[in-house]
């Protein structure tokens, strides 16, 4: 089994330093890192060449396109496309991953499975506190930062953080009633299934894009496995100039209707127009 982690990035080059700083620390690396790059500009691809420079053991690639407002799906769909990998693993380039990370996604991987999780959210305060050093040293991930550091603002947050031994935590992921629904930020699927359901629909912008997948990916029979507090992974604050809510609620209208009619093929996917024969 080959794996990818694929990392979506758009003009935030100190946070993709942050990002890739936490892939270094993983106990099990991928053997793919793609930078899927939704048309940043020249500092970003500096970025990109200094840590391949630095790091030649790691393979990587960057796939990138113009910059045409927010198309995170369809950066998406050409790193799905263009991937060589069994199963790909897929992260923000706003987040920072706990060295168990990588790890827990390939341990529950299978066909017919995608896994999903949650994020430790900091406010804009703590984010900016965030360094290199932060990361390396491990301190970022103890429970005596994070709650320092405000990230816990109820039991469910602390809970994200792996308090508890590993048995624990995974009880705690199999027995919990949210919804398994798939989180962009947080997830994992064999390319295979998702190439089945042909790829994120690009028509759906900022807001609902990873869950539509995830129902589409429902309704073709792959269901979801909740690693919600088994691969703790950091979320930094950041503001959301391109959110719109009047599209944001006509794409949950479509969201909606994707679960009810059991839709399973996108007609604006990797591949353009109906499902071939």
């Amino acid at each position: 089994m080959r794996t990818e982690l694929i990392i979506t990035t758009y003009e935030s080059p100190h946070t993709l330093v942050l990002t890739l700083e936490s892939v270094l620390r993983q106990e099990v690396m991928p053997d793919i890192l793609c930078i899927a790059d939704d048309g940043s500009g020249p500092e970003t691809a500096a970025v990109i060449a200094e840590f391949e420079a630095a790091h030649p053991e790691i393979a990587l690639r960057h796939v990138w396109h113009e910059d045409d407002g927010f198309q995170r799906s369809a950066i998406l769909n050409r790193a799905i496309a263009t991937s060589g990998a069994d199963l790909l693993i897929v992260i923000d380039g706003d987040v920072l991953i706990h060295p168990v990370y990588v790890a827990r996604h390939v341990e529950l991987a299978r066909p017919g499975r995608f896994c999903t999780g949650s994020l430790i959210r900091l406010d804009a305060e703590a984010s900016k506190a965030v360094t290199v050093d932060l990361i390396r040293s491990g301190e970022l991930f103890t429970l005596d930062w994070l709650r320092a550091n405000r990230a816990f603002d109820r039991v469910g947050s602390w809970l994200k953080a792996m308090p508890f031994p590993k048995a624990v935590m995974n009880l705690f992921d199999v027995t919990s009633p949210v919804r398994r629904a798939l989180t962009g930020a947080n997830s994992s699927a064999w390319r295979r299934d998702l190439l089945a359901v042909n790829g994120y629909d690009e028509g759906i912008k900022y807001g609902g894009q990873d869950k539509e997948i995830g129902l589409r990916m429902n309704n073709n029979g792959v269901r979801g496995r909740h690693l919600r507090f088994t691969a703790p992974l950091i979320h930094l604050d950041h503001p959301r100039g391109y959110a719109d809510p009047e599209k944001m609620a006509r794409q949950k209208a479509h969201i909606r209707a994707v679960r009810r009619s059991g839709q399973v093929w996108t007609e604006d996917g990797i591949v353009k127009g109906k499902r071939p024969a």
